[in-house]
């Protein structure tokens, strides 16, 4: 009986997957100072470049296609990184 169900719940999670903690609770943020309480460098997609002069960034941001989408009014420059700093 114990193996039945080890089994089952292995076959449980490898059809539902994963969702990271962060992932779990997308919020919107309604401005960067906001956004940067939670993720000091901002939301990016993953594989997302920041376009910046400066050549980097103070802090490196959070990746998540779930909170870039949530968020992307916030990305200014259109780089794929919001409230990058």
């Amino acid at each position: 009986m114990r193996k039945s169900l080890a089994g089952a719940a292995i076959a449980i999670l490898s059809v539902v997957g994963f969702v990271s903690p962060a992932d779990a609770a997308v919020v919107r943020f309604a401005n960067c100072t906001a956004m940067h309480k939670k993720f000091k460098g901002g939301v990016a997609l993953p594989g997302a470049v920041d376009h910046r002069t400066s050549g980097h960034a103070k802090y490196a941001p959070y990746r998540s296609t779930a909170w870039y989408n949530a968020n992307s009014r916030l990305d200014r420059d259109h780089d794929h990184v919001a409230c990058e700093q």
